[in-house]
Order: structure tokens, then C-alpha cells, then sequence
């Protein structure tokens, strides 16, 4: 059973954008409504967090700095010649 929302991109059945693709580079407008040219359910890709796909929204990295002691490092080193 398809789902009402389906329309018909091209030939296959893909799903409507949903507000969180506004902006991505991958939407292509056709009859009226805007599809995502990479994926047929794009709701489906924001359901456990960023789409991978999306060309306008980049996920955020965080860079957290280690402090190395110096002398458990000389240790470290020496014991991996042995």
C-alpha cells in the first residue's frame, strides 16, 4: 500500500521535501512540487539526526585537545622498541 503524500518524479515514486531540505542543492522542482534527487524518502534521512545527502546543513565537529605528559610518552616509545 503507497502512502497518499507519493507523487511521481521522473518514474519513480518519491516523497516530497520536507522543511529541513529548504536550502539543498539536491532539490529539483517538477510539476508543481520539489523532490530530492538523491533519495526517494528524504523525511526518512533526517529521522536519526542530519541527512548525509544535504548540501546546506554540515554536521558540527568537535575538536578537544589531549595534554600528552612528556615523560610517560618517552616511556611509552622506549618500551615499543624493545
Amino acid at each position: 500500500m503507497q502512502n497518499q503524500a507519493a507523487m511521481t518524479y521522473g518514474e519513480r515514486n518519491f516523497q516530497p521535501v520536507v522543511e529541513k531540505c529548504e536550502g539543498c542543492e539536491r532539490i529539483v522542482d517538477e510539476a508543481g512540487a520539489q523532490f530530492c534527487q538523491s533519495y526517494l524518502k528524504p523525511e526518512a534521512k533526517w529521522r536519526l539526526g542530519i541527512c548525509n545527502f544535504a548540501t546546506h546543513a554540515k554536521p558540527e565537529i568537535t575538536v578537544t585537545t589531549v595534554r600528552v605528559n612528556p615523560l610517560k610518552a618517552a616511556k611509552r616509545a622506549s618500551a615499543k622498541k624493545v
